[in-house]
């Protein structure tokens, strides 16, 4: 089965993980703040802090952004779950808003129609990888006395406007799972170009530690003190998955021009075909693509997803609108509320893009998807 995303790991990837098993440090070491480091030149210069995952990203910059209970967070439905499912364990109310049917981001004039007085963050997706305007969504959240968190899983290397995601918003998060546009096994990070904003994304993922003399209550007890004034959780990503992230980073430009050469590949053989929607993009955006978003009539998208799956093309769908889950029905959320979200999740498959894809692959992927739309 060809996979619709996969990781790409070199004998570089290799030696620089076996060098951190041979040596001192496998958590809490140097490595962790030399990814950091890289992370932070690729993300425009923002403090970046890493953790576990992308969920843990998404929670940590929900605590950092003072997400508790009684405030709202307004968001996207297209996307994985957790984009919602950390504001919620963080005490929020989820607003769901719907998205510019276009592209499959959050729709900035749905977004401020759904903000209110308790709205304390608006998140949005950069879908696919194509990055949401940043800047426009921060101000729009400032205006309202809200902060701008950029849910940046799929897009880390993406650029618009001449700015790298990552720089804009007040938060921003990135994913590093095997699938995503570069890998650490697992884990994330969370970027900000605010100090205060980093310092207690930093402290929550540490488990709320304080060391720093100036800041304890009691300084004198002794040199080994530590103090927790917050509680936080222990989300640290060890050096071990950092050395491999380091390497990754520095492969991340190969990455990007390969996701759009396949990406291009297929709008070439996709585009101004009627039974067929090519994914839509923005002006000045330079996206490192990760997903290739599909979309086909509705009334055939089961059968043509079984039917290339069938082919052995491992085709996915991305995401179902995340208030469809029972957690969200059960809250009392209903279909219908984000009818454009709705229509792109009915049409959407997406086909495999990743960089390691060969270019008989990626004609297979074409010939097979148009003959089975076609039949």
């Amino acid at each position: 089965m060809l996979p619709y995303g996969r990781q790409s790991i070199s004998e570089a990837d290799i030696r620089a993980v076996a060098e951190v098993l041979r040596g001192d440090w496998l958590t809490t070491g140097p490595k962790v703040e030399e990814f950091e480091r890289a992370l932070s030149l690729v993300a425009g210069g923002s403090e970046a802090v890493a953790v576990t995952s992308g969920t843990a990203a998404l929670h940590v910059a929900y605590v950092a952004a003072g997400v508790q209970g009684g405030d709202e967070v307004v968001t996207t439905p297209l996307t994985f779950v957790a984009t919602a499912a950390a504001a919620a364990i963080a005490g929020a109310r989820i607003v769901f808003a719907d998205i510019d049917p276009a592209t499959g981001n959050l729709d900035l004039g749905s977004a401020e129609a759904a903000m209110t007085s308790r709205t304390r963050v608006v998140a949005a997706v950069d879908y696919a990888g194509l990055p949401v305007d940043a800047g426009a969504f921060a101000a729009m959240a400032h205006r309202h006395g809200a902060l701008f968190l950029e849910d940046a899983a799929h897009s880390i290397g993406s650029v618009l406007g001449g700015v790298p995601v990552g720089a804009a918003a007040d938060l921003t998060t990135f994913s590093f799972f095997p699938t995503k546009n570069m890998t650490t096994a697992e884990g994330g990070a969370v970027v900000s170009p605010d100090a205060g904003l980093a310092a207690r994304a930093r402290r929550f993922k540490g488990q709320g530690l304080v060391r720093d003399r100036g800041a304890l209550r009691f300084p004198d007890e002794g040199p080994w003190h530590q103090e927790v004034h917050e509680f936080g959780l222990n989300y640290r990503l060890p050096d071990v998955l950092c050395a491999l992230g380091i390497s990754q980073l520095a492969r991340l430009g190969e990455f990007r021009r390969r996701r759009q050469q396949v990406h291009d590949a297929y709008n070439r053989a996709f585009a101004g075909n009627p039974e067929l929607t090519v994914p839509g993009t923005v002006e000045g955006a330079v996206p490192a693509w990760h997903l290739y978003p599909l979309r086909v009539e509705a009334a055939r998208r089961r059968a043509v997803f079984e039917e290339l799956r069938r082919r052995g093309i491992g085709v996915q769908v991305n995401y179902i609108p995340a208030y469809w889950h029972p957690v969200f029905e059960d809250l009392g959320y209903r279909r219908g509320m984000c009818p454009a979200a709705e229509e792109y999740y009915s049409r959407e498959i997406s086909l495999p893009l990743f960089p390691g894809l060969t270019d008989g692959q990626v004609e297979m992927v074409i010939e097979n998807v148009l003959e089975v739309v076609g039949s």
